[in-house]
């Protein structure tokens, strides 16, 4: 056998060099760049072969660990699942940063290879700085933490480990079932060793990423159960998306007559122009999908795991509904006692509208009448401006909480007439990435994708942070296209540190910065349960009786290099965002919004949380009893 005598650290450069993968018949390289934060735990092994050795590799300067990882997750969301951006770190508090999201990766199902440093395998300089000890366990390091978050971890305290290691790695993140995060640990020390690899561990290997089809007896019990509805409606998760299965969608629409709607993950698989779009399901669905969601006597669902947003925590569903599931993941289709059928949802979904031919659906005009009395409500939504008389129609504020706001800011502007404005005047085919906070709630209900992957929204871990670094990520994969991050205040403040990696590369993307005084969307939650307002709003001191902070978030971003505006009215935001769009650098956009102006709840969006079970005050009792309702 042909050997190699190379370091640990550049065969794995070597090795990352030569993956491709191959989905319907079109071939491309799996990972064309790296991301890195360099410390000692890494500069000096994988570091020394990414700037010493041959390759065609690019490498990317991350500033913060987390945020790199972020991008590369993003990249692999933006590429459906097609392209990887490993990204590699030091050891101790560089390892631990990009757990975070190696936790976002696997929730979300969504390819990431993490390569952090490690401490010495040899232990004879132990403890090494920044290494964690455990006096009951010698071998545990800040990487054990990593087991509880991936699809696969590896530690390489030997290179013979290594090829193993990677071969495995790739299985998991080629696996349309069981992808996610993949940690291989590495050794400081062990990353410098030599050792004779087997030539062929670095030739060309090819993934292929299949269809396989359900088989034949799943498909006939799905039939079975559709055919016995009269109500069906088909959920697009986002396991539809990464299957590309919109046409197939659409066709079983068409031919049934059957409406469809989104989770967060599956939006923009179809375009929302065509007459079978409901929008988005559940807790931040709409008025429109939950209405026929209700009635719905069939529940559909391509790709989706069914979290408690998608099903309201349970209780959007009718309970004599039959729910069937197209899924590549057993584990995922298996749910909510549904009829299952394991496959890739275009290829499985094409074999079911061949069985099912002659079935037609019920619907005559329940799922249009919801369009319409949706479409009223966007109109409501779009133009609603600021006066004293805004203060009755949104929840939980109080004309106190308003001219507290616009007095430190200046702020005139509700945020769902923001997004109306936003959605309406960027291109139709731009980007828009997202995460957390009442964004995503006002997204998935008002943001309407006409072009197909154009909505990248991390809602499994709704994790702050992703929002910015998540659009460097997008821009990378599709460097055509206008790129949005749409991010609150909080959510800006806990990490923005990509917007300099994006001005570094020349990338431009645009920050929408939603500043509505601090975390919005968990002060609603807090004092919509009965709770006084406590550090959830930007105050001096974070009381409520206290003034706003106010912040300049636009000086900021200026002094990182981009373009910034900000924007208190109407008027102001669409000429920030005119002259944004001829900019040529990565912008910012400081939109004051007043609090509590974003969208709130729908027919059947209701969520399961934690109250109190000894209320003290008649609005905990209100939330106790709606909590016993809806469980009991």
């Amino acid at each position: 056998m042909e050997k190699i005598r190379i370091s640990v650290g550049e065969a794995v450069v070597r090795f990352l060099d030569n993956q491709y993968v191959s989905f319907d018949g079109v071939e491309q390289k799996f990972v064309e760049g790296v991301f890195a934060v360099f410390g000692h735990g890494c500069v000096l092994g994988i570091g020394e072969a990414l700037a010493m050795t041959d390759h065609s590799l690019k490498v990317y300067q991350g500033k913060n660990e987390q945020g790199m990882a972020h991008v590369a997750m993003s990249y692999a969301k933006q590429n459906n699942r097609r392209k990887i951006m490993p990204c590699i770190s030091s050891i101790g508090p560089g390892a631990a940063n990009m757990i975070t999201t190696a936790a976002c990766a696997t929730v979300n199902n969504v390819p990431l290879l993490l390569f952090p440093g490690d401490t010495y395998a040899t232990r004879r300089p132990d403890p090494v700085l920044q290494q964690l000890e455990q006096p009951y366990d010698l071998n545990v390091t800040t990487n054990d933490a990593y087991k509880a978050v991936t699809r696969y971890f590896d530690r390489i305290s030997r290179p013979e480990m290594l090829e193993s290691a990677l071969n495995n790695a790739m299985r998991v993140l080629t696996d349309t079932a069981h992808t996610g995060a993949v940690c291989i640990a590495m050794p400081q020390d062990v990353q410098g060793e030599v050792y004779d690899f087997p030539a062929r561990m670095f030739n060309k290997r090819v993934h292929r990423i299949t269809r396989p089809v359900a088989v034949q007896e799943e498909i006939d019990e799905v039939v079975e159960a559709i055919k016995n509805s009269r109500y069906p409606l088909v959920v697009v998760g986002g396991g539809a998306r990464y299957s590309e299965a919109g046409e197939a969608i659409l066709d079983f629409c068409q031919k049934f007559n059957v409406p469809f709607a989104e989770t967060q993950a599956g939006k923009s698989t179809l375009a929302c122009t065509n007459p079978y779009y409901l929008g988005g399901l559940g807790v931040t669905g709409n008025g429109c999908a939950n209405r026929v969601a209700l009635k719905a006597d069939c529940i559909i669902g391509l790709g989706t795991r069914f979290s408690d947003f998608t099903t309201s925590s349970r209780t959007l569903f009718n309970e004599n509904a039959k729910v069937v599931t197209v899924n590549t993941s057993t584990f995922h289709g298996s749910k909510l006692y549904a009829v299952k059928a394991t496959g890739d949802v275009k290829a499985t979904l094409t074999a079911i509208t061949t069985a099912l031919d002659g079935y037609k659906s019920s619907y005559v005009n329940e799922y249009k009448e919801a369009q319409k009395a949706w479409g009223k409500e966007m109109q409501r939504l779009t133009s609603i401006k600021y006066s004293d008389s805004l203060v009755p129609e949104v929840t939980n504020m109080t004309s106190t909480t308003l001219k507290d706001f616009n007095k430190a800011t200046g702020a005139a502007l509700a945020q769902t007439t923001a997004l109306g404005i936003i959605r309406e005047m960027i291109p139709k085919d731009a980007i828009v990435v997202g995460a957390s906070g009442s964004l995503p709630g006002c997204m998935q209900r008002m943001w309407e994708t006409e072009s197909l992957y154009t909505y990248n929204m991390e809602y499994g871990y709704s994790c702050m942070g992703y929002e910015i670094a998540g659009a460097l990520g997008s821009k990378l994969a599709e460097p055509q296209r206008e790129v949005y991050a749409m991010v609150g205040d909080g959510s800006y403040l806990m990490l923005h540190s990509e917007m300099v990696t994006a001005v570094q590369e020349g990338k431009k993307i645009n920050v929408m910065l939603f500043d509505n005084g601090g975390f919005g969307c968990i002060n609603n939650l807090q004092m919509g349960k009965g709770i006084k307002s406590l550090a959830t709003e930007f105050r001096y001191g974070a009381k409520a009786d206290t003034p706003f902070v106010p912040i300049d978030f636009a000086m900021n971003a200026r002094a990182y290099g981009l373009k910034t505006y900000t924007a208190k009215t109407e008027e102001e935001l669409r000429v920030a965002l005119a002259e944004s769009l001829k900019d040529e650098v990565s912008t910012l956009i400081d939109i004051k919004v007043l609090p509590k102006t974003m969208t709130d709840g729908y027919d059947g969006g209701w969520w399961q949380c934690g109250v109190t079970h000894n209320p003290k005050t008649e609005k905990q009792k209100e939330a106790l009893d709606d909590l016993l309702t809806h469980i009991n």
